[in-house]
This record gives structure tokens, sequence and C-alpha cells, in this order.
């Protein structure tokens, strides 16, 4: 009887160890290519009456990622999300699991809903065949703002999208990366007067941004702190070590406003938790 009794209970952990395995797989599966779509909404005075409602959709860190049910909610998002411009706000590709025909494929699909502009990011600086990779987006109409600025014009109101390279792509070991930024922002001539809009990977740098009066910024980079735990907030980030600080959501910084993205795929570490995938969408509010 004991023995039947015995057999029973392991027979019921075995069970209960299996279920419990199954609904893990479904989280981290549902956790880690259930698309979320994060709105903002940006008020500022310097913003034209003329630019209000105007929608930016920002794609970060995609990772050249396999998923095709992610990739497909991703693209019908921004489809109906029907934006002014599209921003690719670096890591496109992946440095570790480089496939640029799928980070291409992704460009193809969306190229046709609205403008898009892109800037590299640390993963883009890793690879030799980045030069491709410029090659094969400008042949698909992306601008790419390597320390450009971009200046859109509407009944001849105006606003500054300027974007900058993720600092290694400037090979200085022997330079900080927040000088190798302030570098780059001093090479890009634009009218102060506008209301700017800066494209950079890397949140870590918001001094920086802020140093220069950048009225908004857009990154990623940080991937939500791939682990986020309530209260809390992301377990760790590149650049930033143990519970960084900008992983997520808006950030104030003097005059200087900054969204971080979570992005879309992964690299190192290949899974999220309590870190859904993120497409941002962003709409210019004037302020009355």
């Amino acid at each position: 009887m004991k023995k039947k009794t015995t057999v029973t209970i392991i027979s019921i952990i075995i069970s209960a160890l299996a279920i419990l395995s199954v609904l893990c797989g479904l989280y981290l599966r549902c956790e880690n290519t259930k698309l979320q779509v994060s709105s903002y909404d940006i008020v500022n005075g310097k913003i034209p009456c003329d630019f209000n409602n105007y929608k930016i959709v920002q794609v970060s860190d995609f990772h050249n990622t396999k998923s095709k049910t992610l990739t497909y909610d991703l693209i019908k998002q921004i489809e109906n999300l029907n934006p002014n411009i599209i921003v690719l706000t670096g890591d496109l590709i992946d440095s570790n699991k480089t496939d640029i025909a799928v980070a291409i494929d992704l460009v193809k699909q969306i190229k046709g809903i609205a403008p898009i502009y892109f800037i590299s990011g640390n993963h883009e600086a890793k690879i030799k065949s980045y030069s491709s990779v410029k090659e094969k987006l400008e042949e698909n109409g992306v601008f790419i703002l390597d320390n450009k600025v971009e200046a859109f014009k509407i009944n001849g109101s105006e606003i500054n999208l300027i974007g900058i390279d993720d600092p290694q792509m400037a090979s200085e070991s022997s330079v900080s990366e927040a000088l190798i930024a302030k570098t780059e922002l001093e090479t890009v001539r634009y009218n102060k007067n506008n209301y700017s809009i800066l494209l950079s990977h890397r949140p870590e740098l918001i001094n920086v941004y802020a140093e220069y009066e950048m009225d908004l910024v857009l990154s990623g980079h940080a991937h939500g702190g791939q682990i986020r735990l309530p209260f809390i907030g992301g377990i760790v980030a590149p650049n930033q070590g143990l519970f960084p600080k900008y992983t997520a959501g808006i950030y104030e910084n003097n005059k200087t406003t900054m969204v971080v993205s979570r992005g879309i795929g992964n690299s190192i570490l290949p899974f999220r938790i309590n870190n859904r995938p993120e497409l941002v969408n962003i709409t210019l509010k004037t302020s009355q």
C-alpha cells in the first residue's frame, strides 16, 4: 500500500512539473512574441501648429528577429497607426546572429507606409558588413541620419530630425562615449530655433542630449532592462549595468524629454520577462 501511495505521489509531482513547464513555456513565448504598442503625447510650445498631431512610430532593437508572429504583428500595427514617419533607432541587425536579409525584409514591408529614417546602434558598429547594410537600406529608400539633420516643413513651419551614429562607430577606445556623442552633435548644423528631435541609440547619454538642448530624444539599447520587476523596473542593461536608470518610457532632463523604447528583439539574453516587445507611437502636440 505504501509503495502504491509513493508511486501516486511521484506521478502527481511529475504531472505538476510538466504542467508548470508548459505554462512557463507559454508565458515566455507570450512575453517574447506578443507586441505591445506604447503611445505618448509629447506636448511642447516649440512645436508649430502645423505639426500638431504629427505622428512618429519608433522601431528599436529589432535584432533581425526570426519570429514571424512578432514581425507580422509589428508590420500590421505600423500600418494601423498610419504614421507621418517611421524611425529606426539602432540595432536593426544583431552582430551575434547577423541576418541582413531578415532586417531588410522588414524594411521592404513597411517602406510604403511612411518615410523611414535610420540611425546605427552598437550592433551595426560591430559588424564588418555595415556598409552593405547601409547600401541595402538606401536602395529601399531609407534615409540614413549618420550625424545629419533632416528639416521637415509644413506650410512654412519647420522642425528638425537629427540623427547621430552610435559612439562605437568612432572606434576610439581611449575616448569616452559621451565625448564622442558631443563631437557628433557639434558636427551637425541645424536651426536651433526649431523644435529638434534627436535619434540616438544610447539612453545613458541623456546628460549630453540635455546639454545640447534637444527637445525630444528617441532612444533604445536597454531592452527594457530585459527582466522587469514590479516597482523596481529593469534588472540589467548594456552600458548601465545592474538596476539601470533608463530602460523604458519617458524621462526628463531640464528641457529635454527622452523616450526609451524597450525594443523588439533579443540579443545576448534570449528571453524577456515582464517586458514584452514594444512599438512606440509618438504624437506631437502644440501646447496652447
